[in-house]
């Protein structure tokens, strides 16, 4: 038999949040085709974000906490612009330009989840945008 899908049933959501930069905005470049969120149903799909300044769109100086706290700030808007908190968070993906910032990043990671329990993949490798020591992306659901 054929499958089906009725797109009009459950349509994507563009989720954005005036207080987090742009998903994938290179100064100087055409807009870009990311979102900082989708929602599709009762997903929430948060792209990448860093240590980006939102209204300048600067990567921030700093070390790796005060790089974690301003990306986990970034995360917190665009959950919020959805309507989601930290308590809808189900999984996480990190990368660190540096393994050795681990206990550092965890340590802020830890405050900022307050309790939460979530599913979290931190991987080292090298963020695409130069400066950006850690990224933090996220998928959250709701009820």
């Amino acid at each position: 038999s054929r499958c089906s899908i009725d797109e009009s049933a459950m349509p994507k959501q563009i989720v954005t949040s005036a207080s987090a930069p742009t998903s994938g905005a290179t100064p100087g470049q055409a807009e870009s085709p990311l979102a900082q969120a989708v929602r599709f149903g009762n997903m929430l799909f948060v792209s990448g974000v860093g240590a980006v300044d939102p209204a300048t769109g600067d990567v921030v100086d700093g070390d790796i906490t005060a790089q974690t706290r301003l990306a986990l700030d970034n995360l917190m808007s665009v959950l919020a612009a959805a309507g989601a908190t930290t308590k809808n968070i189900v999984n996480v993906r990190v990368t660190l330009r540096d393994v050795a910032d681990f206990p550092r990043f965890n340590e802020t990671f830890r405050e900022y989840l307050a309790g939460e329990k979530v599913t979290r993949t931190c991987i080292g490798a090298i963020p695409n945008r130069a400066g950006i020591n850690v990224q933090i992306d996220c998928i959250a659901m709701f009820d």
